[in-house]
């Protein structure tokens, strides 16, 4: 199951969502193309606003500074995930720790 840790400033995006075999899970795919446009798209704007880690189990996004375009695109992927969650509830999870 891949776990989502929401704070105020990171995201910790950790496991794996075991739906399907390594290459053709289509939730390990969707986590991955969601977090990587959205770190892209705020890198962007500027490569300050966040700073990030990848590791193989573990990928984790620190923001920097908060603004409109880093809070809206950061809360467009939150949103992206627990519809993720919403259809594979065994393979994904979002924990939110405010």
């Amino acid at each position: 199951m891949i776990k989502v840790i929401v704070s105020t400033d990171k995201i910790n995006i950790l496991g794996h969502a075991d739906f399907g075999t390594y290459g053709k899970d289509i939730v390990c795919s969707s986590v991955s193309s969601i977090m990587t446009t959205t770190v892209n798209g705020i890198l962007r704007f500027n490569n300050k606003y966040i700073s990030y880690k990848k590791n193989e189990n573990e990928f984790s996004i620190v923001i920097n500074e908060h603004n409109e375009i880093v809070d809206n695109l950061i809360e467009n992927m939150i949103s992206l995930f627990k519809e993720l969650e919403k259809d594979y509830p065994k393979n994904i999870k979002i924990e939110e720790e405010y």
